[in-house]
């Protein structure tokens, strides 16, 4: 249980901050399907996603309906993009230039919510 409030507390972090950098800064999502098409910044993302995925799906692979399930899923979802990134470049790089920035700006919004319950958890502010 250790290591799933420890998980709460990075994933909500990380939602936190890329939702404060994207949000002040947009061009930096516009900067990064621009990078996407560099092969180099592909493999480094995508190694990078394998990794934390891996790293995520290994230590904590739980799937009881709780919020513990929140952080399984998110760690299959971080590897299965770092897959699908380092198997099908193109395809994957071409799916994400279609999205446009406001698409991204309603996803990170969604996603500062869950970093927000998640951080709720960790830290176990509000009890419910």
């Amino acid at each position: 249980m250790e290591i799933s409030y420890f998980l709460a507390k990075f994933w909500g972090w990380y939602l936190l901050i890329f939702f404060f950098i994207l949000s002040f800064n947009p061009e930096r999502i516009r900067q990064i399907n621009a990078d996407l098409k560099d092969q180099k910044f592909q493999i480094l993302i995508a190694f990078t996603a394998i990794v934390i995925g891996l790293l995520n799906v290994l230590f904590h692979n739980v799937w009881e309906p709780d919020w513990r399930f929140i952080i399984t899923l998110l760690g299959w979802i971080v590897l299965f993009s770092g897959l699908g990134l380092f198997i099908f470049p193109t395809h994957t790089s071409h799916k994400l230039a279609v999205i446009n920035v406001k698409l991204i700006q309603l996803l990170y919004f969604l996603l500062f919510l869950l970093g927000v319950f998640l951080l709720n958890v960790g830290y176990q502010v509000v009890m419910y």
